[in-house]
């Protein structure tokens, strides 16, 4: 039985003050069991919010990372390590928008996927298509490329060792949302690929669905047999919808 993931992307919004309100909301969650939490803050706040978190089943994860795991002449970058070392158990790989600003290619994602587990974190790997991409009927070649060179270098025991988040790119901060039997059929679609190559590995991996995941469709979409949760973006700055979302997927 493979346990929801509820994961809240803060991507590049806080101060210290408004921070530490949100924590202080988050703090006060009633936090289903049997639910797997994570919140990945900018990283100037990773600290602060595993202090504050650090009595909550809550888990601290970085919006990315270097793509090596060593030390290194990499002026801005902040490697898995002291990622791990900050408090960070999870770690978000190839994001669309890593992907589509900074250029971040196939594989440099499969460089940071691997220095995110020589350096025990769990890294989430991103996979969406366009809205150009979906009209066209490529959602599945899209998809199935990001996906492929992940599992070509680390089998399906390397991402059942992560989570993999779908992400349509069309549905990601517009307010679109696939609905639930369109996001369970790319989910779907995901495992049985994996299941091609070691079905009982590919029911172990959590794939989570992230596009504007809200309190008011969480639950339809948690439902789903193969959504094991979400990668939330702006109802994770609201501590009472994020952990209203938290609680159905508690509820299926």
């Amino acid at each position: 039985m493979r346990r929801p993931l509820v994961a809240g992307n803060w991507k590049m919004h806080g101060t210290r003050q408004s921070v530490d309100s949100l924590l202080k909301g988050l703090g006060q969650q009633d936090w289903p069991e049997g639910v797997d939490v994570m919140i990945a803050p900018p990283a100037l706040y990773i600290q602060q919010c595993h202090a504050s978190l650090i009595k909550t089943p809550v888990y601290i994860g970085a919006q990315s990372c270097a793509s090596q795991a060593e030390p290194g002449a990499l002026t801005g970058e902040i490697s898995p390590a002291q990622l791990r070392d900050a408090g960070c158990e999870y770690v978000l790989v190839g994001h669309s928008e890593r992907r589509s600003l900074f250029d971040e290619s196939d594989e440099v994602v499969r460089k940071k996927f691997a220095a995110a587990l020589a350096c025990g974190l769990r890294p989430v790997l991103c996979v969406g298509e366009t809205r150009e991409q979906r009209d066209a009927g490529l959602t599945a070649e899209v998809v199935g490329t990001q996906l492929q060179i992940i599992l070509d270098a680390f089998g399906v025991g390397g991402l059942a060792q992560g989570v993999i988040a779908y992400e349509p790119v069309w549905a990601i901060g517009t307010g679109l949302t696939a609905d639930p039997e369109q996001a369970q059929d790319v989910h779907a679609m995901i495992r049985a690929r994996l299941a091609i190559v070691d079905d009982e590995q590919a029911q172990l991996v959590q794939i989570v669905y992230g596009g504007s995941v809200k309190a008011d469709n969480a639950e339809d979409l948690f439902a789903m047999p193969d959504i094991d949760g979400g990668l939330v973006g702006g109802a994770s700055l609201n501590a009472d919808e994020f952990g209203a979302i938290a609680r159905a997927a508690g509820r299926v």
